[in-house]
């Protein structure tokens, strides 16, 4: 049976469960490339991301089989969200196995559907080796999270969905860890339409399917180091490698400023909120070339929104920074009266808005009578700091800029 049959089949059983997500036109991201941009909007997805198609259609199938003992499922965050509902759903016990770095938010949407967590490992693939342990230990199915036909196959709907709204769609973008979306959808998009690009995007520091698809062989990594969570995979998966290198034309990697980049651009400027993984996508087409012809129909697959709040804020402080819109100074001053209020009048000349301030007349570095201001200020870009720069200096004040 085709990959194409399978993903219909797919398609059947998730019909009801899973939302058929928005694909829609990115103006400001075409106007950025030169493409014709669309966003395929897994963030959107129950449970936030792409992964309950997988996990759903692997259930489901067990279930059609007379398969009714529990699962157990390794996973970063998102599969194990899948894995959780669909077991829920079918009223069977789950239980995941997460690395002990898996951001709160992950682990309690998981406990949410009435699954069991173990926190174990410091990756991924730590996680792997302990949940088949454990699935064998407790006579229960293990559900892999991308090295299975039937989750294959639900990633696939995917491609099934976009090329349903866009037959003539030149490129689809996807993200790349384990492989098993990029498996499901490349495979499906090329048996409808043979001439379509499928380009992939890996994190910098999580390589191993880019070094592999380069080699053409499994290369696996000695560690793996990104803010991209759901795609931080260490060891290359020969199962999902065999796929990739019949249906993928090109690999990307993206660095961790380049993800950051992208995850702010959607919330600024697509109001999405975005995981890293992903963000890879955006993050791609922004900062290295695709290699398509000028005036492509390119869609990109957002895969999703399961962030932790406390990475996006590092995210944004670091962003506002990073673009001239946050600048946080070091300011020595004589401690006398009317000195704080002088420098004050300065930033106010200026425009500059002050969001905190701070002062130290005691660190041990300072001589005696003097005091270091720490300021962050918003600014309006690199020429408005420029600016405060050269009115502090005119003024005679001593200062250093932090990060």
């Amino acid at each position: 049976m085709s990959i194409l049959e399978e993903v219909k089949k797919a398609s059947k059983r998730l019909n009801g469960v899973i939302h058929q997500t928005p694909f829609s036109y990115a103006p400001i991201l075409s106007s950025l490339s030169g493409y014709e941009v669309y966003l395929k909007k897994e963030n959107l997805q129950r449970t936030g991301s792409f992964k309950l198609r997988g996990a759903f259609n692997k259930i489901s199938s067990l279930v059609e089989e007379g398969n009714t003992k529990g699962v157990v499922a390794s996973s970063a965050g998102n599969h194990a969200q899948g894995v959780a509902f669909a077991a829920s759903y079918f009223g069977l016990s789950a239980t995941i196995v997460m690395p002990e770095s898996t951001p709160l938010t992950k682990t309690q949407g998981v406990k949410e559907f009435g699954a069991n967590v173990i926190l174990h490992g410091a990756n991924y693939d730590d996680a792997y080796a302990f949940a088949t342990k454990y699935s064998k230990e407790h006579d229960a199915t293990f559900v892999h999270p991308f090295a299975n036909d039937d989750v294959i196959a639900g990633q696939g709907t995917i491609a099934l969905e976009i090329l349903e709204q866009m037959p003539n769609l030149d490129a689809m973008v996807v993200p790349i860890g384990g492989g098993g979306l990029i498996s499901g959808i490349g495979m499906c998009a090329k048996e409808i339409n043979p001439n379509i690009k499928i380009i992939g995007v890996s994190a910098l520091g999580a390589p191993a399917m880019k070094q592999s698809f380069d080699a053409k062989k499994v290369i696996d990594t000695i560690q793996v180091r990104t803010i991209a969570d759901g795609i931080a995979v260490r060891d290359t998966s020969p199962m999902t490698l065999r796929y990739i290198l019949k249906c993928v034309d090109d690999i990307q990697l993206v660095g961790e400023d380049e993800i950051a980049s992208a995850i702010l651009f959607l919330l600024e400027r697509q109001k999405l909120l975005v995981e890293g993984a992903g963000a890879v996508g955006v993050a791609a087409l922004m900062h290295q070339d695709l290699k398509l012809p000028n005036g492509s129909k390119v869609g990109i697959v957002v895969s999703g929104g399961n962030i932790d709040v406390t990475m996006l804020s590092l995210i944004i402080e670091k962003g506002l920074t990073k673009s001239g819109r946050k600048m946080k100074l070091m300011v020595t001053l004589v401690d006398k009266p009317g000195a704080l209020k002088r420098f004050t009048e300065i930033l106010t000349e200026v425009s500059a808005n002050i969001v905190h301030i701070g002062y130290d007349r005691t660190s041990v570095d300072l001589d005696f009578g003097d005091a270091h201001v720490s300021v962050a200020l918003e600014t309006k870009g690199e020429a408005h700091q420029e600016q405060i720069r050269e009115q502090l200096k005119a003024n005679g004040f001593v200062f250093r800029e932090i990060n």
